[in-house]
């Protein structure tokens, strides 16, 4: 951001992605009447740590970003670390909150962009289970913003069948990722 934007009181442009978002909600009503797939309440937003960087420092600086009393409308986070060095924003809402759940997500995306961690965010993701104990989510690829369905399968494996039909399901609700090679498994991620 410019001095100029600063003093004027300009916000940085959000990312065209972020925008997209907001398309999570619609998406999710039409997931579960199609599917089956219910939304379980939990969202989950992941930052690669940085070259050098300890997840103390960068916990401590997610912690205070997303503080609730210092950022209104961003709700406590829960913090985690994953073994591939991502740390993992989940926040729960109830199941039937999609539609603030996604503006959490959102609100915490544009918190650390705002941060200085937009060149570390990597996606967002909200999750459903079936009647049947399934579990899926629809990830957000922030770089991109597209959007793939992730189905895990037991501990290694993901059910690419069930991604595919649910790309197909959702391919008017949503932009999704035609790069299949970025459809990448989000394990383990927090919620699913």
């Amino acid at each position: 951001m410019s001095f100029l934007d600063a003093l004027l009181g300009r916000r940085r442009p959000v990312s065209p992605g972020l925008d997209r978002l907001s398309a999570l909600t619609p998406a999710a009503r039409e997931l579960e009447t199609a599917t089956g797939f219910a939304p379980t309440g939990a969202g989950a937003v992941c930052v690669a740590t940085t070259e050098g960087g300890t997840f103390t420092r960068i916990q401590e600086h997610l912690e205070s970003l997303l503080h609730p009393d210092r950022h209104v409308g961003v709700p406590p986070a829960e913090l985690s670390e994953d073994d591939h060095g991502g740390i993992w924003v989940l926040v729960h809402r109830r199941p039937e909150e999609v539609s603030q759940l996604v503006s959490d997500l959102r609100a915490a995306m544009e918190q650390l962009q705002e941060g200085g961690y937009a060149p570390q965010l990597l996606h967002a993701s909200l999750t459903f289970r079936h009647p049947d104990g399934r579990s899926l989510a629809l990830v957000h690829l922030y770089r991109y913003g597209t959007f793939y369905p992730f189905a895990p399968e037991g501990e290694d494996s993901r059910d690419n069948r069930l991604e595919h039909h649910v790309a197909e399901v959702l391919g008017e609700q949503l932009p999704i990722e035609t790069d299949l090679t970025r459809w990448t498994a989000v394990r383990p991620a927090p919620g699913l």
